[in-house]
């Protein structure tokens, strides 16, 4: 799908209007750091807990880097099959829009670079809850490198929208987001890393 959003192409400087109401306007945005603070205080907690089990440090610090990596996974599948899912119905067209389709049409507005607080403390819940059910205490391990790569990724995802790029190695990260943006929207679904990009073969193709 070549297309992504509304707009024959992306407003670097415009914002758009989702809702009437303005109550819903006003808390369908939020500050970036927000959400940032909030799943690295989540994950600070979580961490602390999980201290005070019996799992040892070692053991745990592995957990916990593997729940890292897990999202930056999610992060991608996310990506390309839900954020870019073929809009083929109403409901679809919608949604698809809603959640990431005006972000296409509109990538510099900072105010729409995360979902609201609401959702992102929605998500945590839910996540503690999944990861929980699974693993038991060790998700007290997990749930912080789940977190701190959601928080990444929100980090990345903004300062690759809000500033140049640097002239070192993580350029790379902007070079391929840009292309996502305004070349070739079906490739370079991995934001905060490259990794899923290179093992299932979604690289931006070289000219």
């Amino acid at each position: 799908m070549k297309k992504i959003g509304r707009l024959d192409k992306p407003d670097n400087f415009g914002s758009a209007k989702m809702f009437e109401n303005p109550l819903l306007e006003k808390i369908s945005r939020t500050h970036i750091l927000v959400p940032i603070i909030m799943f690295l205080v989540l994950s600070g907690v979580s961490f602390y807990y999980a201290l005070e089990t019996s799992i040892p440090l070692v053991t745990g610090l592995l957990i916990l880097l593997a729940g890292y990596i897990s999202f930056t996974f999610v992060e991608y599948m996310m990506h390309k099959h839900f954020f870019h899912m073929e809009p083929n119905t109403p409901v679809k067209d919608k949604l698809q829009y809603t959640v990431h389709g005006v972000h296409h049409d509109y990538p510099r507005d900072k105010d729409r670079l995360a979902m609201p607080p609401f959702v992102s403390a929605a998500y945590a819940a839910i996540f503690y809850l999944v990861f929980n059910l699974i693993m038991g205490d060790y998700c007290l391990y997990f749930l912080p490198g789940f977190l701190i790569g959601y928080a990444s990724y929100l980090g990345v995802h903004y300062i690759v929208h809000a500033f140049n790029p640097p002239k070192n190695m993580f350029k790379i990260l902007w070079v391929n987001h840009a292309i996502h943006h305004y070349k070739d929207p079906d490739t370079a679904f991995g934001v905060s890393t490259p990794l899923w990009d290179f093992i299932l073969g979604t690289l931006p193709k070289k000219d």
